[in-house]
């Protein structure tokens, strides 16, 4: 999560600056404070591991074409880290010890 969200900070040198871009890369600052939060495995930053990028797809499925490369990659690592979230989260609540 913590890449994705420099990644979609570092697109602002890719394209051109506009509403959208800034708006990218707005939610790749929250993914990079997200990803960071995830260092210490926390269950409330797990579950908005899950959470975020689930709105982000939503916001691509709802805003952007289909079929451009960039955007299904992002939905592809979106759907990458809600799954690995969700493993993790069923992990630690199924270990009193955490």
């Amino acid at each position: 999560m913590t890449l994705s969200g420099a990644g979609h900070i570092a697109s602002l040198w890719l394209r051109e600056l506009s509403g959208t871009a800034v708006i990218d890369a707005l939610i790749g600052a929250v993914y990079l404070i997200t990803g960071i939060g995830l260092f210490g495995q926390s269950r409330f930053t797990l579950f908005m591991a899950m959470v975020l990028p689930a709105t982000g797809i939503y916001y691509v499925l709802r805003y952007f074409p289909g079929g451009v490369p960039i955007y299904e990659l992002r939905i592809a690592t979106d759907t990458i880290v809600i799954l690995c979230s969700a493993v993790t989260l069923w992990q630690v609540r199924r270990d009193p010890s955490r």
